[in-house]
């Protein structure tokens, strides 16, 4: 499959240089910092503010991680091959897409010490633990979605890692409005948030809701990229 090729061509670009690791390594570096200073602490054989610690870590790495996804190809003129050649708009998105996702996922099966170390060493509820990784990942990956949007738009990095950053700023805000606003309005405010949602998942709570939630922020915001790029290749 062509979107294989283009999958494995954006792996080699960012394992055959420092991106991957410098990104997966901060990751690693401050999450690892949370767990430790909260277990030693508090000597509570629970992960939930751990793992909302690194979704605030994920916020500033997903950018960084997708800016370079199609902007890269923009400015190199590299686009201009890919869009000639016979291979469709949506297999090289989601060929870039998954490139990214399977980053992240790396860096989060690592994390799995932490459950692995609270388990050898207490009795920690395992039920808000697995269900607090599914919406971490859900999480994340719709952060990479955002992000590789804003990459499409510029082929500028640096402004395509501004604008994907600013887009989950945005969501944050929607989260803190949701807390600011009564009645009706604060119910349409704690629908959208990605934040309160994720909570859910956090208690140990998993909702179809939830998930179908971020599943179709993530579908909408690759669309919109397939047709942004696409727009390109006939323009």
């Amino acid at each position: 499959m062509k979107m294989l090729e283009i999958l494995k061509r954006e792996l080699r670009g960012y394992f055959f240089s420092p991106i991957a690791y410098v990104l997966v390594g901060f990751y690693l570096l401050i999450s690892g910092y949370f767990f430790s200073t909260f277990v030693l602490s508090t000597h509570y054989a629970v992960l939930s503010p751990v793992l909302g610690s690194m979704v605030t870590v994920f916020m500033f790495v997903a950018p960084i991680l997708t800016m370079r996804l199609i902007a890269e190809d923009m400015k190199t003129g590299t686009d201009q091959l890919l869009l000639t050649s016979p291979i469709t708009v949506t297999d090289i998105v989601i060929g870039k897409f998954l490139s990214a996702v399977l980053v992240y996922l790396v860096a989060l099966v690592i994390t799995f010490l932490y459950p692995i170390y609270l388990k050898i060493y207490s009795s920690p509820d395992m039920g808000p633990v697995i269900s607090g990784y599914i919406g971490l990942f859900l999480i994340g990956v719709t952060f990479i979605s955002m992000g590789i949007f804003a990459s499409s738009i510029t082929e500028n990095q640096m402004i395509a890692g501004i604008i994907g950053f600013a887009l989950i700023l945005g969501f944050w805000l929607i989260s803190w409005l949701g807390d600011v606003f009564t009645g009706r309005a604060r119910v349409i405010f704690q629908s959208l948030s990605f934040f309160d949602r994720l909570n859910n998942f956090q208690k140990g709570i998993v909702n179809l809701s939830d998930a179908v939630f971020f599943i179709s922020v993530i579908v909408f915001f690759i669309f919109l990229t397939i047709r942004v790029v696409d727009k390109r290749r006939w323009s």
